[in-house]
């Protein structure tokens, strides 16, 4: 952990890609400090801001005034917020956008936003003119524990989430702590949810520290969100130095997503459910099949959905927008996963907190029990 006098305790971690590996550094005032940190790992000082009508107003002047200050020649970008911008129509206009306003090979992107903003931005700077380089500065928890880390870029497609991507590692990743102050309380739950996976699928110990301090996390406590942060991104960055490209181990870090990209899916990748909410009823339904198989103990079935519901998260699907959840369509949803390997979907599931696991063989008549009971309650 390095110390900014002025803005408190940094902590710095390496993504250990070799050529590849890169660093990422959370805590507070980094939107500030930004251009100095993103000068260092530039070839030519010319970037251009990628952000959202959201984020705009709130953070892109200081971001970039940083880049300013660091003589960063830079321009901004702004979409329109919401899950809707990481489709292919959104795509082919940023990319024309930036191509009109004379992108480089030498130019670096940097993302300043959510998931979606990141992804969408990472996208762009793997396919533009074969390749050039991103910064991520995630300014939501969700973003800052999961989607900002690891390379995994994509855009969304008719048939299910993330179905279009790349794996394309950035520069540098800048989590500013603060940012997290902006967010509305239902965002940062769902935020929280990628939290709580990491200890349910790697780590019992973090697990029981979130029943204790969660609280303080949503909160604002610095402390408390900066280990809440720093931890997630270790332990992702572990399992994407082992696995960067998914074949293996990092699949694990798709706890609950196989349930939950089908209930997106279905609900429109809106804000009637929001990703990270999603996640939430997906590990409960992945810890309740678990359960069904004999895997797993009910009372870790008990304690995960204790432990959502405390700080507020929804352990059940909501009400089906159009009326009555179809569990065939579901099932089918589920089917067209960008998981699913030979025909099969593929699930994580638990044997324990801490201890999860790769599921290929999985009988769909148990999701469809499992998912019946979620949509009855």
């Amino acid at each position: 952990m390095t110390a900014n006098p002025a803005d408190g305790p940094t902590e710095q971690i390496t993504v250990d890609l070799g050529q590849r590996s890169y660093d990422i550094l959370i805590g507070p005032g980094l939107v500030d400090s930004a251009g100095a940190e993103i000068a260092a790992r530039l070839t030519t000082p010319r970037a251009f801001i990628i952000t959202d009508t959201n984020v705009a107003p709130l953070l892109s002047d200081r971001l970039a005034a940083s880049l300013t200050a660091a003589g960063i020649d830079h321009q901004t970008i702004v979409l329109p917020a919401g899950e809707a911008t990481k489709s292919f129509g959104p795509f082919e206009k940023l990319v024309s956008e930036l191509l009109r306003r004379g992108v480089e090979r030498a130019t670096t992107l940097v993302a300043l936003g959510g998931g979606v903003i990141g992804d969408i931005t990472g996208f762009a700077a793997s396919t533009l003119l074969r390749g050039i380089n991103y910064v991520q500065v995630p300014t939501t928890l969700l973003a800052q524990v999961d989607s900002s880390v690891g390379g995994k870029t994509a855009i969304n497609a008719g048939n299910g989430k993330n179905l279009v991507g790349s794996f394309y590692q950035p520069r540098l990743v800048l989590a500013d702590t603060q940012t997290l102050d902006t967010l509305p309380k239902r965002e940062l739950l769902a935020g929280y949810a990628e939290v709580v996976k990491y200890g349910l699928l790697g780590d019992a110990e973090f697990f029981a520290w979130l029943e204790a301090n969660g609280a303080a996390v949503l909160s604002g406590d610095d402390s408390a969100r900066i280990h809440a942060v720093a931890k997630s991104c270790r332990m992702k960055a572990a399992i994407v130095a082992e696995d960067e490209h998914e074949r293996g181990q990092r699949a694990l870090l798709n706890l609950g997503h196989t349930f939950a990209h089908a209930l997106e899916a279905e609900t429109g990748f809106g804000d009637k459910l929001l990703h990270g909410e999603a996640v939430a009823i997906g590990m409960v339904l992945a810890f309740e099949l678990s359960a069904r198989l004999n895997l797993c103990p009910p009372n870790d079935v008990a304690r995960v959905r204790q432990h959502l519901a405390a700080v507020g998260l929804s352990t059940d699907p909501p009400p089906h927008p159009k009326g009555q959840w179809d569990i065939a369509r579901l099932i089918s949803l589920i089917g067209a996963d960008k998981k699913v390997a030979q025909g099969k979907p593929v699930f994580v599931l638990a044997r324990t907190i801490g201890d999860a696991f790769i599921a290929r063989d999985i009988d769909l008549t148990d999701v469809e029990a499992i998912l019946g009971r979620a949509v009855a309650a």
